[in-house]
């Protein structure tokens, strides 16, 4: 974790010559309102432990970003380390392409380029195996976890006509969808969240689109919900609404300070989900859907899994469901996977590694 004098820019002093060193953490982040949104949020909680440390933000643009104007299918274009690749090459190396810095709350200003101490994350887009040398310090509460409807004709999911056209990018809710209502025309989408609320609402676009609750919440667009989609329905990402701080992981003073940020059953919870899509090797080129979550209390407390593995046309979906001590999360994900496997999940799996990517 660098120590770096910061000068202030109304006084021209640093604070050390105010007669107070203050320590920097450097934040890396995807550059959207979205990631924007979710790392001011984690050094909101980070501040609030350590009141005499100063967070600086870095935006880069990650491969995913580069590729969202093209009309590609998510799938063709590989795993969703895409969207996580250049931030990890970043916090380990220091390449990025602009840097800013909030002062106060929302003011930014330019600085020059500089290696970044944490990447703040949406854990759902995380890869199963993170780059050697960092770790997870913190993973925050989790928000909604699930997905929702958004119709510009204002139906819900049941009441949507035969053969609507409904958008996503992803495998997941696409065999989910074709599972629930074989009749629909599936549509891709690419884009950030406003980007995808326009094209689906404008005249001329697809009858519905699928996205994140906790994306839409945390930036205020809660209005265009149509359906909160039940987890019998849909169920979500693994991680989905929960946001991790990735660092260095021999950088033990650093580890330290954004532990405070740590939520542990949420951790729990998507330690065991994790898990699972570990052992089935699922990535965003097979349809994979995952929840886990404590109920109980004291003695009583326990993890409680849920999953699904299905082939993107929906005509085969397998789900499982297991509970199991908290103090054993990876153990939970993977016999739940296994039982999945057992099932004829490794089939599917295959089969869906072996198709072509479609865009419709």
């Amino acid at each position: 974790m660098a120590n770096k004098s910061i000068v202030n820019p109304q006084t021209g002093v640093s604070p050390a010559s105010e007669g107070a060193a203050v320590e920097e953490v450097v934040v890396g982040t995807r550059g959207s309102a979205l990631a924007m949104w979710q790392t001011e949020a984690v050094i909101g909680l980070l501040r609030a432990r350590h009141p005499d440390t100063r967070f600086a933000v870095q935006t880069i643009k990650t491969q995913g970003d580069k590729t969202q104007a093209l009309a590609i299918p998510m799938a063709q274009l590989g795993d969703k380390g895409m969207f996580v690749a250049e931030l990890e090459q970043a916090l380990l190396a220091g390449r990025l392409d602009m840097a800013v810095e909030p002062l106060h709350d929302r003011l930014l200003v330019e600085r020059e380029r500089q290696p970044i101490d944490a990447a703040v994350h949406s854990l759902k887009d995380l890869p199963g195996q993170l780059a050697a040398g960092l770790m997870l310090a913190a993973i925050t509460e989790r928000a909604d976890v699930r997905d929702v409807f958004i119709s510009r004709h204002g139906c819900t999911l049941d009441r949507l006509p035969q053969k609507a056209k409904v958008a996503t990018s992803s495998l997941r809710r696409r065999a989910q969808l074709l599972y629930y209502r074989p009749d629909l025309q599936i549509v891709e989408i690419r884009g950030n969240i406003d980007t995808r609320l326009r094209k689906a609402l404008a005249p001329d676009g697809p009858d519905a689109v699928i996205l994140a609750a906790a994306g839409l919440e945390r930036l205020g667009l809660t209005e265009y919900i149509t359906e909160y989609l039940s987890l019998e329905v849909m169920l979500p990402a693994a991680g989905q609404g929960a946001l991790a701080v990735e660092v260095r992981a021999a950088d033990e003073r650093l580890v330290r300070l954004v532990r405070a940020a740590d939520h542990a059953p949420t951790r729990l919870a998507v330690t065991a989900e994790r898990a699972l899509l570990d052992t089935l090797g699922g990535g965003c080129q097979v349809p994979i859907g995952v929840y886990a979550c404590t109920e109980g209390t004291g003695e009583q407390e326990h993890l409680l899994l849920r999953a699904m593995v299905a082939n993107p046309d929906g005509t085969r979906l397998l789900r499982r469901e297991a509970q199991g001590p908290i103090s054993e999360p990876e153990a939970l994900g993977r016999s739940v996977a296994e039982a999945l496997l057992s099932a004829g999940a490794g089939e599917i799996l295959a089969e869906s590694r072996a198709l072509p990517a479609r865009s419709t």
